[in-house]
């Protein structure tokens, strides 16, 4: 008993799957329309009515773009045997899913992961604020690392007046004379530069406590559930208070005020004349004020240098807060929501994997066709047709194999005609094709 053959099964199940496969293609541009209208809403300004039936008729579009593009290639590319042919249809394929991703694809990303990219692009603002903060403030507490230096040398200028008043320590005589002076004047004024950085501190700390809560505020709108829109413009808003905090912290540094004060203790030095009531004081005198402006001279140096090296850091770059849509969200932070992308193009571009199976099944009926043997895919019918053309070629005289008249066969030796002819009846002579003729004219003969 001969099985049935393969390809035979392969064309019922191909015709059985058919309109399952209408049904998925026609599931899946739905659902690629329905995604398209929730991405492209929100890339739409105008009026609520403006915005819903643009974006019906755009989604519309393109559930029909779909759908014919991938009926087109379900119909015609299982057909196409030839290989430059077949070449030719999946490049126009490789088009159309390029055109389709350009126009659907995305927006099914948007539609899907546009929230969420929003979100990510709020908390990637936010750590650059965060940073801007704590190096605004840093620049700020640079200024004050120079406090304990202006500090020891308040405490060295009052000390050395001290001595000098009450032992006589620089020039050896006791009392309140010029270097006296001189020496109490160069200690108030580091003291005022002292208290002018003290002073600083507590606005510093008062500005990074503000631009600590604005951070807080800020992390709690990234954070909080509910829709995106309103968290949006209360995390600008919040952007913007916290980025004129960052420039107020920047103004508060002292450094530059640092190093005006210190170029004065040395310009601005003015030695008063030594009021010795003895030559010989008078000399030691000068000789001590002259000491004490080079000291003044050098302390005005290594402040004003260690000045400069604040004054060296790069300040903040102001920062702003640029607002996106979903659609432009998804796609600046396309490699945080790889799934998603994923998922977007899988709807749109399933139907190649169902084209690609047909290709392969119609390809395999054809193979299994051409090794069948001509009875097996012949009807009764055409059996019975075939052999009655088989019989009026053998009668006709005509090779079945090559399709051309039989040779006729050779002719015998004349022998002696017969002295009595009898007479031939008009028919007698009866050439093979004037009988199969007959038969075919007459019918068959009655049993």
């Amino acid at each position: 008993m001969q099985l049935k053959p393969n390809a035979y099964r392969l064309n019922e199940t191909v015709k059985g799957v058919e309109t399952m496969t209408r049904f998925a293609l026609a599931v899946l541009a739905l659902a690629s329309g329905v995604y398209t209208y929730l991405g492209v809403r929100g890339l739409l300004d105008g009026s609520a009515s403006f915005v819903f039936f643009a974006a019906i008729i755009y989604s519309a579009a393109v559930s029909v773009a779909i759908y014919a593009f991938w009926s087109f290639m379900l119909r015609f590319v299982p057909l196409v045997t030839s290989g430059v042919q077949r070449l030719a249809l999946f490049a126009t394929m490789a088009i159309g899913c390029a055109m389709i991703i350009a126009m659907s694809s995305w927006l099914n990303a948007a539609a899907l992961a546009g929230s969420a990219s929003l979100e990510q692009h709020m908390a990637v603002t936010l750590q650059g604020y965060a940073e801007d903060l704590d190096q605004a403030h840093a620049n700020a507490l640079a200024s004050q690392s120079l406090l304990p230096d202006v500090q020891r040398a308040a405490e060295r200028f009052t000390g050395l007046a001290a001595d000098e008043r009450e032992s006589g320590a620089l020039t050896g005589t006791t009392g309140s004379g010029s270097v006296v002076q001189l020496l109490t004047q160069m200690g108030t004024q580091m003291n005022q530069l002292a208290s002018t950085i003290t002073g600083s501190r507590d606005e510093v700390a008062l500005l990074f406590e503000q631009g600590s809560a604005r951070l807080a505020t800020m992390r709690e709108l990234v954070s909080t559930p509910g829709q995106i829109e309103p968290r949006a413009d209360s995390f600008q808003t919040e952007a913007v208070q916290l980025s004129a905090v960052i420039a107020a912290l920047q103004q508060t540094g002292v450094a530059a005020s640092v190093k005006r004060a210190s170029a004065d203790l040395s310009a601005g030095f003015i030695a008063p004349v030594a009021d010795g009531g003895t030559t010989d004081l008078a000399n030691r005198q000068d000789q001590v004020m002259e000491t004490v402006r080079a000291s003044v001279a050098a302390q005005s140096a290594a402040l004003t240098a260690a000045a400069d090296e604040i004054l060296a850091t790069p300040a903040v770059e102001q920062r702003r807060f640029v607002p996106l849509s979903s659609a432009e969200a998804v796609l600046r932070y396309w490699q945080d929501f790889i799934p998603s992308w994923a998922g977007a193009i899988s709807i749109d571009l399933l139907p190649v994997v169902l084209v690609l199976v047909l290709m392969i099944v119609n390809d395999a009926m054809r193979r299994d066709s051409e090794s069948l043997q001509e009875a097996e895919n012949i009807t009764a019918a055409e059996m019975l047709r075939a052999m009655a053309l088989f019989r009026q070629m053998e009668a006709a005289g005509i090779d079945v194999a090559t399709g051309k008249p039989r040779p006729a066969p050779a002719t015998p030796l004349p022998t002696e005609p017969p002295l009595v002819a009898e007479a031939a009846p008009d028919d007698a002579t009866v050439t093979p094709i004037d009988a199969a003729q007959r038969k075919r004219t007459d019918g068959p003969r009655p049993a």
